[in-house]
């Protein structure tokens, strides 16, 4: 009845109050009968009164049971908070994160495996511990595709990518699938996750049926502008960027049942080696410098440790996010506005998307 450990551990870590119990993450029903959801939300877990599930779709009136949090339906309480252990010195930080990243990228099961690959170091990090083929999505022309082939040939792999072009047709079929797999319409949440289904949809008519992808690099590393302004930055109410890189980890489990749940329904399993909790806790351990150096340059420790995986020109690339970087983003909105959604009108783009269900 336990999703991603044992139930013994998932109960140890109940018991004895450990937030990260050395796994990649965990939910479900406890020997003890109760309800539990790991700290960052990585397997979800759904709720309507008593009854619970790890599909939505099966539940009348389904709410997310809270991350962090044990109990039942209608009563439960936290377990665990974010850890917020002290920095380690610079170097020893550095060590232990590439040590931890090694140890983790050598046990993920390369058995029916596929790597959604954009090019940016945290995919071709995760890529670099399997020989599983690379798979890439973008409209003709955008970025990210070019920086697939760019890294692929980098780390010797070009012939292990397999690009995914997306077209007008492709595109429209996949919106609403995206929406109702995710129960979500509004046009971020709907723009990253439409090329996340499309590799996933494509990986799985291969004959593909785990997906390792690089979430969570982002938010653990300091990949997010606004924590390299801290504290100057508006959307942070942190003081510092340590504090800010830890408001970031807390919108993993919103992100997370996003990504699960679309990719879940193209019918593939989710691998994500960068959250398990070894790579949380070097993470959370780094120093503020480390998450964003003295040139700006965001998830700087990150990319010092990936020089051990995988070439400089890869660990240093920068990238747009996926939305943009592959023109879904772009692309959505151009297509709502030819449906007749204006640019000036309200919740343009997320009317279209509802217009299609």
């Amino acid at each position: 009845m336990i999703r991603g450990a044992s139930a013994r551990r998932a109960q140890w870590a109940v018991d004895e109050g450990v937030a990260l119990p050395g796994t990649g993450g965990f939910a479900g029903e406890l020997p003890d009968g109760r309800l539990v959801s790991d700290v960052l939300g990585r397997i979800p877990l759904f709720v309507d009164g008593d009854e619970w599930s790890f599909d939505p779709d099966t539940l009348a009136d389904p709410e997310r049971f809270p991350a962090g949090h044990v109990g039942t339906g209608r009563e439960h309480r936290r377990c665990w908070g974010l850890p917020s252990p002290p920095s380690l010195p610079r170097r020893v930080a550095l060590v232990r994160l590439r040590r931890v990243l090694r140890t983790t990228l050598s046990e993920v099961d390369s058995d029916g495996l596929a790597v959604a690959f954009s090019g940016g170091v945290d995919s071709a990090v995760v890529a670099s511990g399997t020989d599983a083929p690379l798979y890439a999505a973008g409209f003709p022309g955008s970025p990210d595709l070019a920086a697939a082939r760019e890294s692929a040939r980098a780390m010797g792999r070009a012939e292990d990518l397999r690009v995914v072009e997306l077209d007008t047709g492709t595109f429209e079929a996949a919106v609403p699938e995206v929406a109702r797999a995710t129960g979500r319409t509004n046009p971020m949440d709907v723009a990253i996750a439409l090329p996340l289904y499309l590799v996933a949809e494509r990986a799985r008519a291969d004959g593909y049926t785990r997906l390792a992808v690089g979430q969570g690099a982002d938010e653990l590393f300091g990949g997010y502008e606004k924590v390299a302004g801290a504290p100057s930055d508006s959307r942070t109410e942190a003081r510092t960027v340590r504090g800010a890189r830890d408001e970031t980890v807390r919108t993993l489990p919103d992100q997370l049942e996003r990504d699960v749940r679309v990719l879940e329904s193209a019918g593939v399993g989710v691998v994500a080696p960068l959250l398990h909790d070894r790579v949380v806790d070097a993470a959370l351990r780094l120093p503020p410098e480390l998450l964003v150096d003295e040139r700006g340059e965001r998830k700087a420790g990150f990319r010092r440790a990936a020089r051990a995986f995988v070439p400089d020109r890869v660990a240093f690339r920068g990238k747009k996010a996926v939305q943009y970087g592959s023109h879904v983003a772009r692309e959505l909105d151009r297509f709502a506005r030819e449906a007749g959604f204006k640019s000036r009108e309200e919740r343009n783009v997320e009317r279209y998307v509802e217009s299609r269900l």
